[in-house]
């Protein structure tokens, strides 16, 4: 029998990744129904109008995820131009939602490029994934000369340029963005140290935020519905009809489902009390209808997803590979983590979706193309047999 390495060598497909993208996606829908179904009927709309949207749209990105994971992931960095060209079109996007007719306005801020015809675009989701793979990309290419002046100023502007045309906005997707850039690079420095400085100014910012917000104020340092967000989360019940309604609409659907929940599709808060009860506020209806044992096991999935990536990168073939899984993993994390501190009230309202769950066909088609990058680097993992 012959004993030669390639008959030994197997390449790996990470097919329990694929089994928790399709769980929650199913759940996300499962959820959604249940959340919008009310809402949905009050706007004349159908029951299942909200379901219907983000299950077209879930069970696309989930075929094109199979298909594009498939198909080397080097390919793009055999193409740096690609790359560059990819970016370069997510600032556009960013660009015609800003400036253009095109940038739809709702709640006094354009988030959206509108199409006609019900076809929607939010650019900043488009922005997380090229920035991911433009960094992974750079740290690639620059990984031994990344301290150079002339190297840290090209991540600075890769990051930073995105950033400034976001925050007018959108600050939440602004600072989820950045700080999939800055962490990204994190991991891939050696000089641990800039980080925790960064990270030091970032905290005697938020500081200054909630301690000298009034006077920041007066002086036109700070705008004053962003200090007002500040005041709310510091004490929601001042403002239960200004402000701290959400939040505490969120509250009372947490503590009335208990350990055990009130049972899928029984929620109370989502017949009206709750705003957007089947987009940022999803978590809520969750903890209503399923409790605690409900929320324990969606943390529970999110934790297996971001472990399985783990594994992942650490088993990358090459730094690029590794890099474009840390900056997936950065991203869900990042959501996971500042969604549940928002709904429990443990951050000020930033307005972020829950991934795969959250209603939103931008955000669940997107993440489809980034888990696609991550499953096509794991279909690269060499396993001896």
């Amino acid at each position: 029998m012959p004993n030669n390495k390639e008959n030994r060598v197997k390449r790996f497909y990470d097919y329990n990744l694929v089994i928790i993208i399709i769980f929650l996606t199913a759940f996300g829908l499962i959820m959604i129904y249940s959340a919008s179904a009310y809402a949905a009927e009050l706007g004349n709309l159908g029951h299942s109008h909200y379901f219907r949207r983000q299950g077209i749209i879930a069970v696309s990105g989930i075929v094109f995820m199979l298909l594009i994971s498939r198909v080397d992931y080097r390919w793009l960095k055999k193409f740096p131009i690609l790359v560059k060209l990819i970016y370069v079109m997510g600032i556009v996007s960013m660009i015609l939602v800003t400036f253009t007719p095109l940038g739809k306005e709702v709640n006094g801020q354009k988030r959206w490029l509108d199409f006609g015809n019900g076809f929607q675009l939010q650019p900043a989701e488009i922005i997380k994934l090229v920035l991911i793979i433009l960094i992974a990309y750079m740290v690639s290419r620059y990984y031994r000369s990344m301290g150079t002046l002339n190297n840290m100023i090209k991540f600075a502007a890769a990051i930073g340029i995105p950033v400034i045309l976001i925050v007018g906005n959108n600050l939440s997707s602004a600072i989820i963005v950045g700080a999939i850039g800055v962490m990204m690079m994190f991991v891939a420095d050696k000089r641990w140290w800039i980080y925790a400085l960064g990270i030091l100014v970032v905290v005697l910012m938020a500081w200054a935020f909630i301690v000298l917000g009034k006077i920041m104020v007066e002086n036109g340092m700070l705008a004053t519905y962003r200090y007002h967000r500040i005041e709310v989360w510091k004490a929601p019940e001042k403002y239960p009809r200004d402000g701290g309604y959400q939040v505490l609409q969120g509250l009372y659907a947490i503590g009335s489902g208990g350990i055990m929940g009130k049972g899928l599709g029984a929620s109370i808060q989502k017949l009206g009390p709750l705003p957007e009860a089947g987009n940022d506020m999803i978590f809520a209806i969750i903890c209503e209808e399923l409790g605690l044992c409900g929320a324990g096991l969606v943390i529970v999935m999110f934790a297996f997803m971001l472990w399985r990536m783990m594994n992942i990168a650490s088993n990358a073939p090459d730094l690029f590979g590794a890099m474009l899984v840390i900056g997936v993993m950065c991203h869900i994390g990042l959501q996971v983590v500042l969604n549940i501190a928002v709904v429990t009230g443990a951050i000020p309202n930033t307005g972020v979706i829950l991934p795969f769950i959250s209603y939103g066909g931008t955000s669940v088609l997107f993440l489809m193309f980034e888990m696609a990058l991550v499953l096509s680097v794991s279909n690269q993992i060499k396993v001896e047999m």
